[in-house]
């Protein structure tokens, strides 16, 4: 394996989860954190082995979907001798990032259901009549959204799409983007879970043309994932991303404006058991075999490039 400090990293930003480095012209090294948002404010308090979880199962996503043809990764190592980096890093090519985010839509869910309720359709796309929030729609749809550097992301039509990133590409990463839509939710749907929604990232090899996927893939920050035994139509899902922490937080009184407050053991705890029984139904490993090995079952002989 290759060592992920092979070369000495420069810092170039932190997202909100995420810190970003440079390792050369060709690297970059992504450092998941334990940090966790709510209504677009980084949190005080931190959510151990959050950024784990987030990259273990972006790894799993990452080999499964490349080894069955889908669409290459950015990937190129994730092995660390350093304990604290260890199950949170990847080593990955350096692309052309695409300025949208590609959501795909199998439910009606979270944004899309104010939208549909409002307008009967969702980014343009016109849906049938009588929809329930929480129920299955009648073929995933890819509804784009622009990337925000502050605040939310705005939802935009196909057309906008194509705008910014050009008919032919737009229409390569709708393909790929409902692949692998489909292909995750059959793996969650044998795992007891629904895939409601999910956000994927791409990114063009400036050398080669080639469309990647990029950034992380599948997890419960960028998906919505629900118990399919508890799918109950008709109303919003218990899920497995960070609404149990909203739902907590809907109870204070605070304006949703940083710093935000610090939370409870018991929020803590529950948020981290959340994503931790995500991982470990979606993977089907344990989480304490990941925290030992750095590896994952799917990554063997799989490859994730």
């Amino acid at each position: 394996m290759v060592d992920v400090l092979d070369a000495a990293p420069r810092h170039l930003r932190s997202g909100k989860v995420r810190d970003l480095y440079r390792l050369d012209d060709e690297r970059l090294l992504l450092v998941a954190s334990d940090r966790i948002s709510a209504f677009d404010v980084v949190l005080p308090t931190l959510v151990p082995d959050k950024g784990r979880v987030l990259t273990g199962l972006s790894r799993h996503w990452f080999a499964l979907t490349a080894a069955v043809g889908i669409c290459r990764n950015h990937v190129l190592a994730t092995a660390s001798s350093d304990a604290e980096l260890r199950g949170r890093v990847m080593v990955c090519r350096r692309t052309r990032v695409l300025p949208a985010e590609f959501v795909v839509r199998g439910f009606l869910a979270g944004s899309g259901t104010k939208e549909y309720l409002a307008t009967g359709a969702i980014c343009g796309i016109a849906l049938a009549g009588g929809l329930r929030e929480g129920d299955s729609l009648p073929e995933p749809i890819l509804t784009p959204a622009t990337k925000a550097e502050t605040g939310h992301d705005q939802n935009i039509g196909f057309d906008t799409l194509v705008e910014i990133v050009g008919g032919d590409l737009a229409e390569r990463c709708r393909a790929i983007a409902l692949a692998l839509y489909r292909f995750a939710a059959g793996r969650a749907t044998g795992a007891g879970l629904i895939l409601a929604d999910t956000k994927f990232e791409f990114g063009v090899m400036e050398s080669t043309g080639e469309l990647l996927l990029i950034d992380e893939a599948l997890t419960p920050d960028s998906s919505r994932f629900w118990d399919a035994r508890t799918w109950k139509p008709g109303n919003a899902q218990p899920s497995f991303d960070k609404q149990y922490l909203r739902d907590w937080l809907e109870t204070l009184d605070w304006d949703k404006t940083a710093p935000g407050p610090e939370l409870p053991a018991e929020v803590v705890e529950g948020s981290r058991a959340r994503y931790i029984e995500a991982f470990e139904r979606l993977t089907g490993s344990t989480f304490d075999a990941y925290l030992r090995t750095d590896r994952l079952p799917t990554e063997a002989g799989a490859g994730t490039a």
